[in-house]
């Protein structure tokens, strides 16, 4: 059966004010930059801008909600009358409230989910870097330490985790009791959850929600991907994917803002391939006007808008997909709790009082060794030591005022970000995946801080039928049997316990699993999508699609 990704575009933050809500847009924060940024194009009339996002492709617009969420029932009139659905966002309440009490979230008011759900146009709640501001609470709110979902302080991790889902949980059974209040108790409304960091998508879709992976942005592709994938296959979720303008570089390229877009056309491109590849339910850009400039004549294509029509109009159709997410299938499984550490090593689930450790600190390492060292040993994203942004030099020596640059700013030194991380066809499931779900991998590499005994009887069974376990030694069960606290044969298979997955004989037992140098695959049942890299900054990608 063919399947085609939903693809959208989401609103302007700098481009543009807001076509419903002009005046409203100009006075609170669109950006997550700390500071009010004017418009650099006049308003486009609501229709005139459906009509753009129409001739882009786009089925589905990706609103942020205005604090008030006035704009929202003409805004849905006016996608019922161009025929696209509407995801509602909410990130501007995020960034200026008013929030939820105890907490820096801003949830959609319930009048405007009401009307939503009556106009059959709404596919889902957007919920804007949860995991980024559960972890980092005091990014847009100053006013005190409020997580997104609530305070964790003073309790151990499970209870922290146990905390985040049961709050998403109540917003999942609120937002039920809303759509049997409009008098569509059928009707499907999803949370999602869309990250930046590569963290807590298992608790997020252990709770009800469908996983949104950001690409692009200052992610390491692969592992970025792979969670998200294990995640949406763990727990049963849709997969959206967006392909986020925003990141660390600068160049010669369109620029509204400094990072904004930090990744270049090229790279773009191929970051919308990569995205279609993984099979999602849905894929959306953000933002749309690095996609356009609205002039007086009309709107106007950007070099990046001109990759999204060829994208659109040409690679979709002539690349149609015998494979969703769904079928994901591992290689290689990553087994790991998930301990909302990132990187920074602090701040587990937005605890204050809790302190990361070496099991905290696992995944690192084996990311690490399955990506032939190219993703560092400290960190799963690049909001760690060792990384310095262009788009900072480009904010300090470029005026406010002189934005948009129209052919953008060469700074000096090389581009940090790019695309590609060699994997073989890895998943990352939480400490709870069955075996089932676990599938047939020929290598599985269990860290985090925990391990359920369902779980560790699994990989155990996988061992004995031929498959390479190694295995944390804090994670070894009191009770564990004397013959699986040493490494050694484990019937057909390997069961190596170490105190540190960089140990020279894990590397070892490691290799033969790793799969081709310079290639990155994801395997979806008979299928497996191949990537290299063409280029030495891993932004031109080229793609091969290979039965099995």
């Amino acid at each position: 059966m063919e399947h085609k990704p939903r693809l959208g575009i989401q609103g302007p933050v700098v481009g543009w004010p807001d076509p419903w809500a002009a005046e409203a847009s100009e006075e609170i924060m669109r950006t997550g930059t700390g500071s009010l940024v004017p418009s650099q194009d006049p308003r486009p009339e609501p229709k005139h801008f459906m009509k753009a996002l129409s001739e882009l492709g786009a089925e589905f617009y990706v609103h942020h909600v205005m604090p008030d969420a006035g704009e929202v029932p003409q805004l849905l009139a006016d996608a019922e009358e161009a025929g696209l659905d509407v995801c509602l966002g909410n990130e501007y309440g995020n960034i200026n409230g008013p929030w939820v009490e105890g907490t820096n979230r801003y949830d959609v008011t319930d009048a405007a989910v009401e009307q939503a759900v009556r106009s059959g146009r709404c596919i889902g709640l957007l919920y804007d870097e949860p995991e980024h501001l559960q972890i980092n609470a005091a990014q847009y709110r100053k006013d005190g330490w409020f997580p997104h979902w609530g305070s964790v302080d003073g309790v151990d991790l499970d209870s922290a985790r146990r905390t985040v889902e049961e709050a998403v949980d109540a917003r999942g059974r609120r937002v039920q009791h809303l759509l049997e209040q409009a008098g569509k108790p059928d009707a499907s409304l999803p949370l999602i959850s869309e990250h930046v960091f590569p963290v807590m998508f298992h608790t997020f879709a252990r709770a009800g929600m469908d996983v949104c992976p950001k690409i692009m942005k200052e992610s390491f592709q692969s592992l970025q991907l792979a969670t998200a994938l294990g995640a949406a296959k763990q727990y049963g979720r849709s997969l959206w994917i967006c392909a986020d303008l925003w990141g660390p570089d600068a160049g010669a390229w369109f620029t509204r803002y400094p990072g904004f877009p930090g990744h270049s056309p090229e790279e773009f491109e191929s970051a919308l391939k990569v995205g279609y590849l993984m099979g999602p339910s849905h894929l959306f850009v953000e933002n749309v006007d690095i996609l356009l400039r609205h002039t007086p004549q009309g709107f106007r294509r950007t070099e990046f808008g001109e990759v999204w029509e060829q994208f659109t109009r040409s690679f979709v159709p002539a690349h149609p997909l015998s494979w969703n997410h769904t079928r994901a299938e591992a290689d290689i499984a990553v087994i790991h709790s998930d301990d909302a550490n990132y990187g920074q090593n602090e701040r587990s689930f937005g605890s204050r009082t809790f302190v990361s450790g070496e099991a905290q600190q696992s995944v690192f390492h084996i990311w690490h060794l399955l990506s032939r060292g190219t993703i560092p040993s400290h960190g799963s994203c690049m909001h760690i030591p060792g990384y310095e942004f262009p788009r900072h030099e480009l904010k300090r020596t470029t005026a406010p005022e002189a934005f948009p640059l129209e052919k953008g700013r060469v700074i000096g030194g090389e581009p940090v970000h790019g695309l590609f991380y060699p994997a073989r066809s890895v998943l990352v499931f939480d400490e709870k995946v069955t075996a089932q779900t676990l599938g047939q991998p020929g290598l599985i590499l269990a860290g985090g801080s925990s391990l359920s005994p369902e779980t560790f009887r699994a990989i155990a069974v996988r061992a004995e039928e031929g498959a390479t376990v190694v295995i944390a030694r804090w994670l070894l069960p009191a009770d564990c049997p004397a013959e699986l606290t040493a490494s050694g044969r484990r019937g057909a298979g390997r069961w190596i316990v170490t105190d540190h997955f960089l140990e020279e004989g894990v590397r070892e037992a490691v290799e033969p699993h790793l799969g081709e140098p310079g290639c990155w695959t994801q395997r979806f049942g008979t299928s497996e999508v191949r990537i290299t890299a063409k280029n030495t900054e891993g932004t031109r990608l080229e793609f091969d699609i290979a039965g099995k």
